[in-house]
């Protein structure tokens, strides 16, 4: 077999070469004597911090709107005894939904990428680059343990989130409500340290996750914050519910 394949590379070969030229000089042409990888970073960095400068902007907007309406239906319930009962009934619940503070006993869990090769260095036989790095189900793992294990209150990074936070990472970086966070990754929960810690230890994805610990090099560290201030939920909420459809009619 490998005296017919010998001839058709040697005559593959020379087209491949001219091809190749073809889209070197096309390259570097277009490139102008510059990298194309670098103007694509650059340009990629610039965008992002245009976005974080806008979402840092359009945060402040609504903290400032939403402070003001506050004021307004708390003005409007000093003449309507309904806005004043359900002005109330939001004070009652806004510590359970979030929107004050919370301070008490915490277990803080610190999720990293592993340590990169050097320059020189390669990485082991069947190890994959995405293998050292924290993935989006890593962080929802311990999430998901936490606020099962009876967390009260939960703060990723500097942020406050409740139930319809919405935790995403591209690449290996962490997108929580509009803001870009690189790692190490803290989740800090507030509750029962005990009841938090045995909830990490019965997860069987974190479970996975530790042995890639073991194995690569990943970061994994919990511990116990005696005294812990988790800040408001500051963001925007959009309530969605599912409805049952309706039946179709007879012979439908």
């Amino acid at each position: 077999m490998s005296s017919v394949r010998r001839p058709a590379w040697g005559s593959i070969i020379p087209v491949l070469t001219l091809l190749a030229g073809t889209l070197f000089a096309a390259s570097a042409s277009t490139a102008r004597g510059t990298s194309l990888r670098e103007q694509g970073r650059t340009r990629i960095t610039e965008l992002i911090t245009a976005e974080q400068r806008r979402g840092r902007q359009e945060r402040a907007e609504y903290r400032r709107l939403r402070h003001q309406v506050d004021g307004i239906s708390r003005e409007a319930g000093r003449h309507d005894a309904r806005v004043k009962k359900a002005q109330e009934e939001a004070d009652r619940l806004a510590a359970a939904a979030g929107f004050t503070p919370f301070t008490g006993r915490a277990v803080r869990v610190t999720l990293d990428d592993a340590p990169q090769p050097g320059p020189g260095d390669h990485l082991p036989r069947g190890v994959r680059p995405d293998d050292l790095v924290v993935h989006q189900g890593d962080v929802q793992a311990v999430v998901n343990a936490l606020w099962a294990g009876g967390a009260r209150a939960m703060q990723i990074m500097d942020q406050r989130v409740i139930s319809t936070s919405a935790v995403r990472c591209v690449g290996n970086t962490l997108i929580l409500q509009g803001v870009v966070y690189s790692p190490p990754f803290r989740i800090t929960a507030a509750g029962d340290p005990d009841r938090l810690r045995t909830a990490l230890g019965a997860s069987r994805e974190i479970a996975v996750y530790r042995e890639y610990v073991r194995e690569y090099g990943l970061g994994y560290a919990v511990r116990t914050v005696e005294r812990a201030t988790l800040p408001p939920y500051t963001g925007n909420v959009t309530m969605k519910h599912a409805t049952v459809p309706a039946e179709p009619p007879e012979g439908g």
